[in-house]
């Protein structure tokens, strides 16, 4: 039996429980340089604001239905979940982190009726972090994703659905949304669209020579889950990425090389240490740069390009210098760069590398540098120590209605004054 505990409107929620005079009223969350919409309390949710909304479309309602909007506060987040995660596992026998907001737990030598102990995590969680949660609980991930959607829609259900007889499963499946189901996404939604499919039960009613075909190995997994059949494992601990990226669209529009070449050392380094921090090591690295599509009254670029490096490495040195050589290859004079990122892929783990007989790098005096480097940046604050061709002016972004970072910055601890 699995289970999964999902935050409820999680970033809304975060925000909540420091301005507890928020709740049951309007909230929303921006993304990067405060652009769209990208968490919304329920009551916002009732005004007709949607997600990935352009914040300036929403501007007018936001101030005539006093709608509290935040800037994205990811460091804020970050710790909240952390927080969540760290409850979760002092409660469940075994915990799978999935997401920043979501994390499946087995049942394996739980002794309680599985409802009553999802309630009871529930209520902990709650009570311990401020953030409300739903737990869904069934027989496979898949059901028990659907079960903590439900558990979110219906009152009734107290934040905890347990789906496990057959009879419940179908009807359940009857009338649940096919493109809601975990794994279907949205290429396979259209295509059941243009059949004429909307259930889930539509979907688990096909063939299963009809699905393997159609979707292969990954499609026949979901097609079995949905019928109470487990076939996705569970994982303690998460895979490695296989991609790491850093990307920002800038409040303005960048047309020197030299700012945007500071911008593309950041985003490096900071790839950079997300490698090292899963023990993993890349073999290529891209730089890519774009004007702002939306401005239709300006020429318009996009330009990318990969370097494939001698060896793999997880140096902050290596990798901003290889990044920067591709920044200089596709950069134009002339154009207004809206957005930059950096991905690092081909990526393996630190302990398999294969390196050069010929490599003139001494790699272990390299390894100790960065240990160091990142170990200062990890007790004193991300920045502290930087490589120069970051400059000294970090990367800012446009965020006005930021919150304070109440659990991650001395400065922003609330402070309880007796009247």
């Amino acid at each position: 039996m699995y289970g999964l505990c999902d935050c409820n409107n999680f970033y809304a929620s975060c925000e909540r429980v420091f301005r507890p005079d928020l709740v049951g009223k309007p909230v929303v969350v921006l993304s990067n340089n405060d652009g769209c919409v990208i968490a919304r309390s329920n009551e916002a949710k009732s005004l007709g604001i949607t997600m990935g909304q352009p914040f300036y479309q929403i501007r007018a309602l936001a101030e005539s239905r006093r709608v509290s909007v935040f800037s994205a506060n990811f460091a804020l987040y970050g710790d909240m979940s952390n927080r969540v995660m760290t409850t979760l596992r002092s409660l469940v026998p075994a915990l799978e982190i999935y997401s920043i907001d979501e994390a499946f737990f087995n049942l394996e030598g739980i002794t309680e009726a599985p409802d009553e102990f999802g309630h009871m995590v529930g209520r902990t969680v709650r009570r311990n972090t401020g953030i409300p949660v739903s737990i869904g609980i069934a027989p496979t991930k898949t059901l028990a994703k659907i079960a903590s959607k439900l558990a979110k829609q219906y009152p009734k259900l107290a934040g905890c659905c347990y789906m496990h007889r057959p009879e419940d499963i179908a009807k359940v499946l009857n009338r649940f949304p096919l493109q809601d189901v975990w794994g279907i996404g949205r290429r396979y939604g259209k295509m059941f669209d243009r059949m004429g499919l909307r259930t889930a039960q539509q979907f688990v009613d096909l063939p299963q020579e009809w699905v393997r075909a159609r979707m292969g190995i990954g499609g026949l997994r979901t097609w079995n889950e949905l019928q109470g059949q487990e076939c996705i494992g569970f994982e303690q601990m998460p895979p490695r990425k296989q991609q790491i990226t850093i990307s920002r669209s800038f409040p303005k529009e960048v047309y020197a090389f030299d700012e945007l070449d500071r911008i593309v050392a950041e985003f490096a380094s900071m790839c950079a240490e997300k490698l090292r921090g899963q023990q993993s090591a890349c073999r290529e690295v891209q730089s890519y740069i774009c004007t702002n599509r939306h401005r239709e009254d300006q020429p318009q670029r996009y330009d990318t390009r990969i370097i494939v490096l001698p060896e793999p490495t997880d140096s902050t040195f290596d990798i901003v210098r290889h990044a920067r050589v591709a920044l200089k290859q596709i950069f134009r004079q002339g154009y207004g760069y809206k957005k930059a990122g950096v991905v690092l892929s081909q990526i393996s783990p630190a302990s398999e590398l294969q390196v050069s007989l010929f490599s003139s790098t001494d790699r272990p005096k390299h390894s100790r540098l960065m240990e160091v480097i990142d170990s200062v940046n990890k007790e004193y604050g991300r920045g502290k120590i930087t490589i120069a061709a970051q400059g000294t002016t970090p990367f800012h972004m446009n965020r006005e209605h930021l919150s304070p970072c109440y659990t991650t910055d001395w400065k922003d601890i609330l402070v309880v004054k007796a009247k």
